[in-house]
C-alpha cells in the first residue's frame, strides 16, 4: 500500500474519508461533497449524529463516501482518533476502492497538530490492514486499495507520512517475525532475518556469534540458559552507519530472543504455553526499529543486537542450585530457571560495552511481574539516567506507545543477594519486574542505560491473539529525536 499527502480532487478518488460533527457541523471536505445535501439530509433525518466511532456509508456514482463520526470538535483525543481511523478503513477495506482520499486531516486532535494526525492515522490504517497467514493453506483475500493520501499540502503532513510509513514497516517486520511459529523462528533464523537485512542497504552490516565465540568471550550466564537445546545460540548484531561524523558513538538496542522459553527444569504450566514463542519479541522489536531506521536513513550510528536463545528442559538443561560466571565476572545462583532471560541479557549487556555506546537500551519480555503492575497499556521502565528515561518517556507520549518508569533503588539489591554466589538470579515475589531490572544494572556500569519491560504489552491474547509490535513507535521516535 502506497501512502502520501496532498490535496488531490475528492472527485478523483475511488473513496473518501470524510467527518460528521456531533452538532450537526460538517468537516470542509464534507461540505464540498455535500452538493446534494445527501449528507446533511442524513442528519436531519438522524440517521448520522456525529457521534464517536459511527460510520455511516454510501455510494454516489463510482465513489464511496465513508461519513465518519468525530464527536464534538477540537475534543477528539489520540485513542478516540485512531479508534476512528480504523473503523472507517473496516468500511473501506472490503470495497472496491482502489484509491482512498483521507480527509479526517481536517479533524483537531486534542493538544496535537497536523502531523500527529497524519502520524496516527496512517499507523492505525496500517495496524488494521496487517494480517498474517504466511502458515495457512487458505490466504486471505488480498485488499484492494492500493493508494492512501491524506488530503493536504502541509509539508509537515508529507514528513509524517515519511515517518509513519517507515515505522509501519518495522511494526510489521517485528510483528510478522514474532508471529512466526517456533519451529521455524529459532536463533538461527533470527540471525538470518539480521543477515537478510544486511542485503537491503550499504548503511547495515551483521555479524553473528555464535556458541564458541561465546564461550571464549566468557559468555557463561548466556550459554548456561542455551544449554538444553539442540538449536544453538546466536548474537545478531547489526551496525547501522549514517552519523555525520563516522566516529560518533553508537546508540545502542539490545533485545531479549527467547524463541522458545518452556521454564527449563522450572517448567512453566502447559495452559498458554505456546504463546511463549513470544519471549523474542524484544528481538523483533529491535529488528522492526532496524527495518525503520534502514527505511528512514536518520544521521545517526545505531547498532541493534537479538540475543537469540532456546530455554528447554532436557538432560543437559541448567538446574536451580546452579552457579554461573557471567561474562564480567559476577557468579550467579540460578533459583530458578524460568528467569534465564535476565542471563541472557546480563551477558549481552557486557558484550556491548566494547562499541562505546553513547547510550545502551535494553528490551525484553523480562517479567510476569511487569504485567501485573502496568498490565496490557504501559510498558515498563527503569533506567540509571534521569536524561535518558526522560528522552524515552517524551517518545513515548508522542507516539502513544506508552511507558511508565519504575523505581531502581540500592534497597532492591538486597532481594538479589545470595549465600553462595555474587547475585541470585531471582529476587523474591515482591517488586519482580524492578528487582529484574535491579539485576540487569550490575552489569551496565561502563554507560547510559535503560531497560523496557514489554512483557504486557509485545502481545495480545484472546480472539486477536498476536504480536503487537511494541516498542516499535516509541524506540524509532526516540531515534527521531536524536536528530533534531
Amino acid at each position: 500500500m502506497k501512502y502520501s499527502a496532498n490535496s488531490t480532487a475528492l472527485s478523483q478518488a475511488n473513496a473518501v474519508f470524510v467527518a460528521v460533527f456531533e452538532d450537526g457541523t460538517l468537516s470542509p471536505s464534507a461540505q464540498q461533497l455535500d452538493t446534494r445535501n445527501e449528507i446533511s439530509d442524513l442528519i436531519k433525518s438522524g440517521d448520522i449524529s456525529g457521534k464517536i466511532d459511527e460510520i455511516t456509508a454510501f455510494r454516489r456514482q463510482n465513489q464511496h463516501i465513508i461519513l465518519v463520526g468525530a464527536g464534538k470538535p477540537g475534543e477528539i483525543n489520540e485513542r478516540q482518533f485512531k479508534q476512528i481511523s480504523q473503523k472507517a478503513f473496516q468500511a473501506v477495506k472490503a470495497t472496491s476502492a482502489q484509491t482512498l482520499v483521507n480527509a479526517l486531516t481536517e479533524v483537531s486532535i486534542k493538544d496535537r497538530d497536523l502531523y500527529w494526525n497524519v502520524r496516527f492515522g496512517l499507523e492505525a490504517i496500517a495496524t488494521e490492514s496487517y494480517v498474517f497467514d504466511q502458515f495457512k493453506s487458505k490466504k486471505t483475500d488480498p485488499i484492494k486499495l492500493q493508494n492512501i493520501i491524506f488530503h493536504t499540502d502541509d509539508k509537515q503532513a508529507q514528513l509524517a507520512v515519511q515517518h509513519a510509513a517507515a515505522i509501519a514497516l518495522g511494526v510489521k517486520s517485528a510483528r510478522d517475525l514474532a508471529n512466526c511459529p517456533p519451529n521455524v523462528c529459532n536463533p538461527s533464523y533470527l540471525a538470518a532475518q539480521a543477515k537478510t537485512l544486511e542485503k537491503r542497504t550499504a548503511l547495515l552490516t551483521a555479524a553473528v556469534l555464535g556458541e564458541k565465540e561465546m564461550a571464549e568471550l566468557g559468555m557463561h550466564a548466556y550459554l548456561g540458559v542455551s544449554q538444553g537445546s539442540k538449536n544453538e545460540a546466536q548474537l545478531a548484531v547489526m551496525t547501522y552507519k549514517n552519523h555525520p561524523n563516522p566516529h560518533a558513538k553508537p546508540i545502542v538496542l539490545v533485545g531479549k530472543g527467547l524463541t522458545f522459553d518452556a521454564g527449563g527444569i522450572s517448567l512453566k504450566p502447559a495452559a498458554d504455553m505456546d504463546e511463549m514463542k513470544y519471549d523474542m519479541c524484544g528481538a523483533a522489536s529491535i529488528f522492526g526499529v532496524m527495518n525503520a531506521l534502514v527505511e528512514l536513513q536518520l544521521p545517526l550510528n545505531v547498532i541493534g543486537v537479538m540475543a537469540g536463545c532456546e530455554n528447554l528442559p532436557d538432560g543437559n538443561a541448567y538446574r536451580p542450585g546452579d552457579i554461573l560466571t557471567a561474562m564480567n565476572g559476577l557468579t550467579v545462583e540460578v533459583l530458578n530457571t524460568d528467569a534465564e532471560g535476565r542471563l541472557v541479557l546480563c551477558d549481552t549487556l557486557t558484550y556491548v560495552e566494547r562499541f562505546e555506546p553513547e547510550c545502551v537500551i535494553d528490551v525484553a519480555t523480562l517479567t510476569g511481574a511487569c504485567v501485573v503492575a502496568l498490565g496490557q497499556h504501559n510498558s515498563g521502565l527503569i533506567a540509571t539516567d534521569d536524561a535518558l528515561a526522560e528522552q524515552l518517556l517524551q517518545a513515548s507520549q508522542q507516539t502513544q506507545d506508552k511507558a511508565w518508569r519504575l523505581p531502581l533503588s540500592e534497597e532492591y539489591q538486597e532481594q538479589l543477594k545470595s549465600p553462595f554466589a555474587d547475585l541470585a538470579n531471582i529476587g523474591g515475589r515482591w517488586g519482580g519486574a524492578i528487582t529484574a531490572g535491579a539485576f540487569l544494572s550490575n552489569f551496565t556500569k561502563k554507560y547510559r542505560w535503560a531497560h523496557l519491560d514489554i512483557a504486557g504489552t509485545a502481545w495480545l491474547q484472546g480472539a486477536n491473539k498476536g504480536a503487537t509490535g511494541r516498542p516499535v513507535g516509541l524506540l524509532t521516535q526516540f531515534l527521531i529525536n536524536q536528530c533534531r
